[in-house]
């Protein structure tokens, strides 16, 4: 009974999480096109993770702490500086910051260049452990979990007025403004959930007070946790003075972003330089990778079923055999108070029915036990019996997942619980059946010579 529960919903939680993965992985895949889009001419820079710190224009002890805010962090809690281009999708992960000034050799006078926009952002979250089940086995990993996180950004009017370089899509309240004074912040709907702050509310961000100018829906997968606020801002209340941890580099026209790129490579090869082509290269090839790990996970969760229906048939059949063999060994055993009661006058329908009746408690007593069983040890048994095909896209770009996958939540729902234990009774009366009536047959002359 304990495995017949089981197994739906095991079954169910892998193709939910299948179908969340594949919506994830395609909403991420529409944002990141939308994005470059409407980017045509933006150049992405950042500090190649390899890059050593320290020298040759990278972040210099002049720069200021290399953990933001280190001397006031707590245990538990966690930070790290993450690209400009977000997490998840295409590498993210954290990078090492950057001193700004060691790159002030990009600017308008290169030849192609209109704007630089330098960038800092920088993950506040908290450690956790996560134990997800990878089929039978168990695994623990320590990650981050991210609260929110803080995007510095110049409040220029060159840029602001003429450059995708804050969310547009304001549901409350409005955008930060050119040469905004005063701490304010621009906060994503998930961030104001977080603080639990509307527009005008003061937020408290590692110590300073800042007024809540709007709430923005995201439009990308990076931008579901991000407090936006001015680069000056970002820098002082994370203690990163003259820290970026990438810049964006607008080219006059797109036929300029190659040449412009190649150059700001050639000046500081310690840096990855991204174009727009290269995030559309790296979109389509997410994309081919995606249909193989669709197919190859469509192809699994069909094998599941099949394998779930061999199980649950299997299940059926041993739960009706045991029940037969138990009410057949006790009719056998009792072979002589059946004589007994048959010689006092007691009829074939009487007899009959209590050895039915009694097959049918004891079904009732192993439903109660195997629905107990079935749903708290559910995730253990669906993890043991089944693939979890709901991590088969491994780690893909899904960039409100950091860290390992999560095994799919495994939950028995009350309906399955009545079905569980109605086909135990069931399945006791049918296996009780012939163990009833063989007793009813038996002859009492015949029960009082049983030895």
């Amino acid at each position: 009974m304990a495995i017949l529960i089981a197994i739906p919903p095991g079954i169910a939680a892998n193709q939910n999480a299948t179908n969340s993965l594949t919506n994830t992985l395609g909403n991420t895949i529409t944002q990141m096109a939308a994005t470059v889009n409407n980017s045509s001419t933006q150049i992405q820079c950042s500090l190649t993770p390899s890059a050593s710190t320290g020298s040759g224009g990278r972040f210099g002890s002049s720069a200021g702490s290399t953990t933001p805010g280190g001397g006031s962090q707590q245990q538990g809690t966690s930070r790290q500086f993450i690209p400009s281009y977000g997490g998840g999708a295409f590498g993210g992960g954290s990078l090492q910051p950057m001193n700004e000034s060691s790159y002030s050799d990009v600017n308008t006078s290169l030849s192609g260049v209109t704007v630089v926009e330098p960038i800092l952002r920088v993950v506040e979250g908290h450690n956790e452990t996560i134990t997800p089940r990878y089929g039978a086995s168990i695994q623990s990993f320590n990650v981050t979990v991210p609260d929110y996180i803080i995007t510095g950004v110049p409040l220029n009017a060159s840029l602001i007025d003429n450059y995708p370089i804050l969310p547009t899509n304001i549901v409350q309240g409005k955008n930060l403004q050119p040469n905004e004074t005063g701490a304010v912040v621009l906060l994503s709907e998930n961030s104001s959930a977080y603080f639990d702050a509307g527009v005008g509310a003061t937020v408290n961000i590692l110590g300073t007070n800042f007024t809540v100018a709007g709430i923005y829906a995201p439009t990308s997968t990076s931008d579901n946790q991000s407090v936006y606020m001015n680069l000056a801002d970002a820098q002082a209340v994370t203690n990163s003075t003259n820290v970026i941890t990438s810049f964006n580099v607008y080219a006059t026209s797109k036929d300029t972003v190659t040449s412009v790129a190649q150059t700001i490579q050639s000046m500081h090869p310690e840096l990855t330089v991204t174009t727009p082509q290269d995030v559309l290269n790296q979109i389509q090839q997410l994309q081919s990778t995606y249909g193989e790990r669709l197919n190859g996970t469509t192809a699994l969760i069909d094998g599941t079923q099949m394998q779930a229906i061999e199980e649950i048939v299997i299940a059926f059949a041993a739960t009706g055999i045991i029940v037969l063999f138990v009410m057949l060994y006790t009719v056998r055993e009792r072979t002589r108070e059946i004589g007994t009661l048959k010689a006092i006058g007691a009829s074939d329908a009487a007899v009959m029915g209590q050895f039915l009746l009694e097959g049918i408690l004891l079904s009732v007593l192993a439903g109660i036990v195997g629905v107990v069983i079935g749903t708290i040890g559910a995730p253990y048994l669906s993890g043991l019996l089944l693939p979890a095909v709901g991590n088969s896209f491994g780690g893909y770009g899904f960039a409100a997942a950091r860290g390992p996958a999560a095994t799919p939540a495994v939950t028995v729902s009350p309906e399955l619980m009545l079905i569980g234990f109605s086909a135990a009774v069931v399945l006791g009366a049918i296996g009780s059946l012939y163990p009833a009536w063989r007793a009813a047959r038996t002859r009492p002359a015949e029960a009082m010579r049983y030895e």
